[in-house]
């Protein structure tokens, strides 16, 4: 299934954050879900009150960063993905090269 978000929505995908050697051991049902994801799909941008369309800074495949409440859960082909206002990201994760 194919989905496009509208107007200056992304759709994420959570991604697992690294988990380090050593320490305590906390159950699945107690670990805090990720804030760090990669979008999937981005909308056209919003528009403003002139009617001029502003363009997304985010695009498909970068990794950003999230509040912990940010977006609506939704399903789709049984994986787990975010439906997010541009507004809701804190930041883009850039890569060391």
């Amino acid at each position: 299934m194919k989905i496009k978000p509208l107007q200056d929505r992304i759709l994420v995908e959570r991604i697992e954050e690294e988990v380090k050697k050593g320490g305590i051991i906390i159950p699945d049902t107690a670990k805090e879900k990720p804030q760090q994801g990669k979008v999937i799909a981005v909308g056209s941008g919003r528009v403003d009150d002139k009617g001029n369309r502003i363009p997304m800074e985010v695009k498909k495949g970068d990794y950003i960063l999230f509040g912990k409440y940010a977006g609506n859960e939704v399903r789709i082909d049984d994986k787990e993905y975010l439906i997010m206002r541009e507004d809701d990201v804190l930041g883009i994760i850039e890569k060391e090269k």
